[in-house]
């Protein structure tokens, strides 16, 4: 009977592989429509019916459609992500990002049905916001209200957030106090860290430093609060194949399979996302209470709900 139990418990979770809906990947460019605040991916089921939007934030020097596996994933579980392109040059400020950012989120309502088919909604009342490294920090800073939005954000979501210290385009808004549970934010939060990020690859500094990662972000969240260290991969692991692979030549990377790091990390995301716009929290608890059931090593695993 143990035996048994054993291996019921490591059973594979849906949320790690990819969904059962077929998405659709389209770009959209400022030049088609002129009230677009900036430059889009938007990933979105094929199939009719109404779905809540992630919105994402990707990181420094980076593009939007880098992520375009990882959102893939994520959208075939039952979401449209609306990802902008907020890089345009090494020294674009954070604060002009969050500024973007905010122009976009208060374009959805009027927007984003507009790209979408007519069988496709929405669901702006279940929006959720999520970024990456840099964007990670831009994220929460939107989400902590340093640019007003139209919308109500329900969920925040950041995979290997970074802030600061350099260069010097990264300082402002200050986000982090160093002081625990100091974020002035009363929605459920969920960060997702690399266990390499802040490790040296020769004299190539880490992408994520201590002092300024994921664990000081998770360290400052008030629950409910939810914390996933992946602990065998590098900052950029979460990539498109192809980008991955160039990243990894300068920086610290995992010795695993990217495809592998993504899917762990996309069913973290989606696990997040049922549990806390769809009230369904059976994937959530499951990796929480067994971590195994990740394709991933998770470790350590935090949840804090109140």
């Amino acid at each position: 009977m143990a035996l048994l139990q054993n291996k019921n418990s490591l059973a594979k979770l849906s949320v790690f592989e990819h969904g059962n809906v077929k998405v659709k990947t389209i770009k959209v460019k400022k030049s088609n429509d002129s009230s677009l605040p900036a430059e889009l991916l938007i990933v979105y089921p094929e199939a009719e019916g109404s779905y809540p939007v992630l919105l994402f934030c990707h990181g420094y020097c980076t593009k939007n459609s880098w992520y375009s596996q990882l959102l893939q994933h994520i959208s075939s579980h039952g979401f449209i992500v609306v990802a902008p392109q907020l890089y345009k040059c090494l020294l674009i400020s954070l604060n002009d990002e969050i500024t973007t950012t905010a122009k976009v989120t208060n374009w959805l309502p009027t927007g984003l049905q507009i790209l979408l088919p007519e069988k496709v909604k929405p669901i702006l009342s279940k929006l959720a916001l999520m970024g990456h490294s840099r964007g990670g920090k831009t994220a929460f800073a939107l989400a902590l209200g340093h640019v007003p939005t139209a919308l109500n954000f329900k969920a925040l979501l950041a995979i290997d957030p970074v802030s600061g210290p350099s260069p010097p385009t990264w300082n402002e808004p200050k986000i982090l106090t160093h002081i625990p549970h100091s974020f002035n934010l009363s929605i459920p939060i969920g960060i997702v860290g690399t266990g390499l990020s802040n490790q040296y690859k020769g004299i190539v500094p880490p992408l994520a430093p201590n002092g300024i990662n994921h664990a000081e972000f998770f360290n400052e969240c008030k629950p409910p609060s939810c914390y996933f260290l992946a602990r065998d991969y590098g900052h950029c692991d979460v990539l498109n194949d192809k980008k991955a692979g160039l990243a990894s030549l300068v920086f610290k990377s995992g010795k695993g399979s990217k495809e592998t790091m993504r899917r762990g990390v996309g069913g973290i995301v989606v696990a997040f996302l049922e549990a806390y716009l769809g009230d369904e929290f059976g994937s959530l608890e499951r990796i929480v209470d067994v971590p195994n059931v990740a394709p991933i090593t998770l470790d350590p695993v935090i949840y804090v709900k109140e």
